[in-house]
């Protein structure tokens, strides 16, 4: 018995093993595929705000900047790959029911993840950007200009384009968890205030400013959809009755 179960484990270790050496190439491929489109994705990454002037000031500056902005290209365009190959390797340890679930709910990921990077991209970015660079400066004083590097600039960005599509994730992780029942919608009504101050920590965290503004462009979102989130915890524990059944003939009635 204990051998069998070892055997079990070591299958898991190798297909694990495989599964990251397969995602690894892919990786790789998308980041040589994005290798000749990151300088419109450059582009992209400082339309937010007008009037930025950016350098840098090593050798390789500007093309570790490139570089990065391939990484994550490469990374996003391999998304629907990652989470493929994820899907692969938990299934084993799901239910048939489960595993319904999380094939339904597959397309609402990479949604919610696209809304997070538009609302960071559209609502958050802006102000984010123009008080760090016009508005700061002058409060401190000094005559201190702002002498931005373009790997800092590209670092700070893709760091909140991600994380924000990632807490967009909120309620469709509460959703599933609730609908194969790890967690109730009671528990996490109970847990609101928790929520609450953990969405003003996570937006001081994910922020590149100490301006309450914009950490509160943050976590506004995060407490709107924890609350959606509970919503659609209740929603699913609703069961449905069969139209046929003696219950819902008595409703009827």
């Amino acid at each position: 018995m204990g051998e069998e179960k070892k055997l079990t484990v070591l299958g898991h270790l190798q297909e694990l093993r495989g599964r990251l050496i397969t995602s690894l190439i892919v990786v790789a491929v998308c980041i040589g595929i994005c290798f000749p489109f990151a300088r419109y994705i450059f582009d992209f990454l400082t339309n937010p705000v007008s009037g930025i002037d950016l350098y840098y000031t090593t050798v390789t500056g500007l093309l570790g900047s490139y570089m990065r902005v391939c990484l994550y290209g490469g990374l996003a365009l391999s998304m629907p790959f990652l989470t493929y190959q994820f899907v692969m390797f938990i299934r084993p340890a799901l239910t048939r029911r489960e595993k319904g679930y999380l094939y339904t709910l597959l397309p609402a990921v990479i949604v919610l993840f696209a809304s997070g990077v538009v609302f960071c991209y559209y609502i958050l970015l802006p102000p984010a950007l123009r008080f760090l660079y016009y508005q700061f400066p002058g409060f401190v004083g000094g005559d201190i200009l702002p002498w931005w590097t373009v790997g800092d600039y590209v670092s700070v960005v893709t760091r909140l384009l991600f994380w924000l599509g990632v807490v967009f994730e909120i309620p469709l992780v509460m959703f599933f968890l609730s609908k194969i029942g790890v967690v109730s919608p009671q528990w996490i009504a109970r847990k609101w205030k928790y929520a609450f101050v953990m969405a003003f920590i996570l937006g001081a965290i994910i922020t590149p400013t100490f301006d309450p503004v914009n950490q509160s462009l943050v976590a506004a979102p995060i407490v709107v959809l924890y609350g959606l989130g509970y919503l659609l915890a209740r929603l699913a524990r609703v069961k449905r009755v069969p139209i046929f059944s003696p219950r819902a003939k008595a409703e009827v009635e």
